[in-house]
């Protein structure tokens, strides 16, 4: 199982949180985020050891803009969180790992996805909002067993330590990942390092 970190934008913290290995850490580019990374400095990534996926959260962004925060902060992967098309998607590959974000409620129709399949490497299953994530409610995991693709998925949305050990009870064998991101924070764009030791215990202890 791969542990993504998203949401982070203290230097410091950045620092703390890779030292725990993380295989992604995830930084928002989305102006109206409380996690927006706007005084982020590049040579604050590129200290970051090779293994980890620096990967570049956007909401309905330009191209120009994607391409240009990927050359500027060497960005791995991205992770498009908005109404962005397959061709869009797509467009990214295979200059970087792409995730295509989708909010889930009981009423989803994973047939929808079909369309993306061929444009993206992974889904991000998250809790349906008004907004773009961040709601801090997990949704019921148990629809997943809808899902019928062969693309890979991590699950985000209200993952916490109250409810991290059900994680271990999802089979479903194109679970790939979980994102861990408001519920480890102390502030917005601030992680709790004691909370994500202790995450990334039982998440390893879960797969061995």
């Amino acid at each position: 199982m791969k542990i993504k970190v998203c949401g982070l934008k203290d230097p410091e913290n950045i620092k703390a949180i890779s030292a725990l290995s993380p295989d992604y850490m995830g930084f928002i580019c989305y102006g109206l985020s409380p996690r927006f990374i706007a005084e982020l400095e590049p040579e604050v990534l590129e200290a970051l050891p090779d293994t980890v996926y620096k990967t570049a959260v956007f909401v309905n962004e330009s191209k120009a803009t994607i391409d240009n925060l990927i050359n500027q902060f060497d960005f791995n992967a991205i992770q498009l969180h908005g109404d962005e098309s397959p061709e869009f998607s797509q467009s990214f590959k295979p200059k970087v790992k792409v995730f295509k974000a989708f909010g889930v409620d009981d009423d989803f129709d994973f047939n929808q996805l079909g369309v993306y399949a061929d444009s993206v490497d992974y889904f991000m299953f998250d809790t349906k909002t008004e907004g773009y994530g961040g709601s801090g409610r997990a949704f019921n995991w148990n629809i997943l067993e809808n899902y019928t693709l062969d693309k890979p998925f991590f699950i985000c949305g209200g993952i916490s330590l109250d409810n991290l050990e059900r994680i271990a009870e999802i089979k479903h064998p194109r679970f790939y990942g979980v994102d861990l991101n408001s519920r480890f924070e102390t502030e917005p764009g601030k992680k709790d390092v004691q909370k994500l030791t202790k995450a990334f215990e039982i998440l390893r202890q879960s797969i061995t």
